[in-house]
């Protein structure tokens, strides 16, 4: 099934039979800490997957914010219940660069000591956010993992050649 409007949709109706593709989820390396008194997530509409298999395995007990850009509002997904975990769904202006709604979320978000944080997106977007965390506020690097999912401009993301 493909949700019309996203990015990851756009990049599948781009593909042609035997295009390479790969599939990743938050698996790869994310440990979750059991310990943590909040979680972070954060990404956008490419995210909501990965996103979706965290709130799933997340301590019910633990508070969850999340922050996830949406390019279209259709692009809303239902997440799985987490009875702790808030949303705030960042709709991405027009014209404006992937990222730019959800830069400013993670910019926003109060972050206690010890909290989680696990971010995905657009590749420069998240290059923003990993140096806000790590440079600006001094997260330590062990409490977050934040991975570039794809980039403008080489996922048939644009109307650049139309």
């Amino acid at each position: 099934m493909i949700h019309d409007g996203g990015v990851a949709s756009k990049c599948v109706e781009a593909a042609e039979p035997g295009d390479p593709a790969a599939i990743s989820g938050p698996g790869r390396g994310y440990a979750i800490d059991r310990d943590a008194p909040v979680f972070l997530l954060a990404g956008d509409e490419s995210a909501i997957p990965a996103i979706s298999q965290l709130l799933e395995a997340l301590p019910a007990e633990t508070p969850v914010q999340m922050h996830i850009e949406v390019a279209q509002p259709d692009a809303r997904l239902t997440l799985p219940d987490h009875p702790r975990a808030t949303v705030e769904w960042c709709d991405l202006a027009h014209g404006a660069p992937s990222g730019y709604a959800l830069v400013a979320a993670v910019r926003g978000t109060d972050l206690v000591p010890g909290t989680e944080v696990w971010v995905a997106g657009e590749a420069s977007a998240v290059q923003r956010i990993r140096r806000h965390l790590f440079e600006d506020r001094g997260l330590p690097r062990a409490q977050a993992s934040v991975r570039g999912y794809w980039k403008h401009g080489r996922s048939g993301d644009t109307d650049d050649d139309a």
